[in-house]
């Protein structure tokens, strides 16, 4: 137990705005980038449903790209996600969601590959390719914001970031609307979490974007970017 309250300190350091400038500020990150919408489309990145309810994360994510699409800000919006924790693709059931708020269907995507955040980012770029969407924002929280800039910045990737405001989403109805889940699940049967397919280790690889097969184009552009 002595040593609970010097790792909570490290850990909260890690992500304190002295150490971490991404998160200096949510709000000036937004200003430097929203100036460049409306995007053709942005990425939202999953998080696990339980077939009860929607998370807070979940919930802060929907309304954020709620408030961009309503905004004019966003022209589209990809969900990104599969089943990862649960038998639900969470990308399907974010999208439903973002249906029964009112967006129409014809403006929502799915990508339903991805298990770790890296990956919602890469699959959701290259998804974003065969629609001609080219002017692209991240749309998420400033804890996942702060963990995926520098993954954007290295792979070269052109995505802007619009991190969540938390104060524009609390001022948002926030009730959560009544949607159907079982068009977002998987047969049960051959239904595998994560956790009980990959260890610790692997997962946290992953989370880095270790699991990606990235294409010679990819490697080329980041080994081209990087020695200039």
């Amino acid at each position: 137990m002595r040593y609970l309250a010097p790792l909570v300190l490290i850990v909260f350091l890690s992500k304190c705005t002295v150490l971490n400038p991404v998160r200096k500020s949510p709000y000036n990150l937004y200003m430097a980038n929203i100036k460049d919408q409306p995007f053709d489309a942005i990425i939202v990145p999953g998080v696990p449903y339980n077939a009860k309810t929607w998370s807070n994360v979940m919930r802060l994510r929907i309304l954020w790209a709620k408030f961009l699409f309503e905004k004019g800000y966003a022209k589209n919006i990809i969900f990104s996600g599969g089943a990862v924790h649960s038998n639900y693709i969470e990308s399907r059931i974010m999208g439903l969601y973002a249906e029964a708020f009112g967006i129409p269907r014809a403006n929502i995507f799915t990508e339903e590959r991805a298990e770790h955040s890296t990956e919602n980012v890469y699959y959701s770029y290259y998804l974003a390719k065969p629609h001609s969407f080219k002017n692209i924002a991240l749309a998420t929280d400033p804890y996942q914001t702060s963990n995926l800039y520098s993954y954007i910045k290295k792979q070269k990737l052109e995505i802007k970031i619009v991190p969540l405001l938390l104060d524009t989403v609390l001022i948002m109805d926030r009730t959560e609307p009544k949607i159907d889940p079982e068009s977002a699940k998987i047969n049960d049967s051959t239904f595998n979490s994560l956790k009980k397919r990959e260890g610790f280790f692997k997962r946290i690889r992953g989370t880095m974007g270790k699991n990606i097969e990235y294409t010679e184009e990819d490697k080329n552009r980041v080994k081209a970017n990087t020695t200039r």
